[in-house]
């Protein structure tokens, strides 16, 4: 396990809604919806983990605005703990530096935002089930939670 003076462990991220874009997109790059606010950092995923609700695990990376389908291999420095429906759905944050105190807060007042709003969504789309940011943990406590993918997913168990 990564401590906090060890270095943190690298992963593969594919960026599938790029900072500042409006369209969010599952991880099979369909169009989920058009959200009212444009997103505040490159979000995508780890397209060599599957997280705790079946679909690939959640990353998002700090910086500056990355491409559409930009792989690229980065620091996972800590992970958010989103329930989404009553499913634990963890967000890797990662970047080329750690996180300064003030990015963290940032990061954690965006998923409490994005927990409040998903909770509305899911009400109207009458998928019931608890929503929250439960806070942040070290990035090797979500990736042991997560499982490795294999060549059977076909892509996410629950629809999104």
């Amino acid at each position: 396990m990564t401590t906090e003076s060890s270095s943190p462990p690298q992963v593969d991220v594919v960026i599938e809604i790029p900072r500042g874009s409006f369209l969010k997109r599952g991880s099979t790059g369909h169009i989920d919806f058009v959200s009212p606010l444009p997103c505040p950092f490159n979000y995508g995923s780890v397209p060599d983990y599957l997280g705790l609700e079946g679909d690939l695990l959640d990353a998002l990376v700090l910086g500056p605005r990355l491409p559409l389908g930009t792989r690229i291999t980065v620091a996972a420095w800590g992970a958010v703990i989103l329930t989404d429906r009553g499913m634990t759905d963890d967000k890797l944050v990662c970047s080329d530096t750690r996180p300064s105190a003030s990015q963290r807060r940032r990061v954690l007042r965006f998923f409490r935002f994005y927990a409040k709003c998903k909770g509305l969504l899911n009400i109207w789309r009458r998928r019931p089930g608890r929503n929250a940011c439960d806070g942040w943990c070290e990035a090797d406590a979500a990736l042991a939670r997560a499982r490795p993918r294999d060549a059977t997913w076909r892509g996410p168990e629950v629809p999104f």
